[in-house]
């Protein structure tokens, strides 16, 4: 099983009460599972309308369950910002 980093941005921040923390797992939608199940509706409403980057690498319309995460990896959580 990989491990690695979430990092969260501006309202996602806010709505995990954290910047950045460790992932397990072997797809996106594992490294969300426990931290989605740790928080409340607002985080799940925050992530629902967020983007995401993969090490560098927009993650785009692709379902979290086929996005594959390796070792290592950093998860950069995006939610909208504004005037960007």
């Amino acid at each position: 099983m990989a491990t690695g980093t979430i990092r969260y941005w501006a309202a996602a921040r806010d709505a995990a009460g954290c910047a950045e923390e460790q992932w397990s797992g072997t797809t996106l939608a594992d490294a969300f599972e426990s931290a989605r199940a740790a928080r409340g509706e607002l985080f799940a409403a925050v992530l629902a309308r967020s983007s995401y980057l993969v090490d560098a690498v927009p993650v785009g319309t692709r379902p979290h369950g086929s996005v594959a995460l390796r070792d290592g990896a950093v998860v950069e959580v995006l939610p909208p910002f504004a005037g960007g």
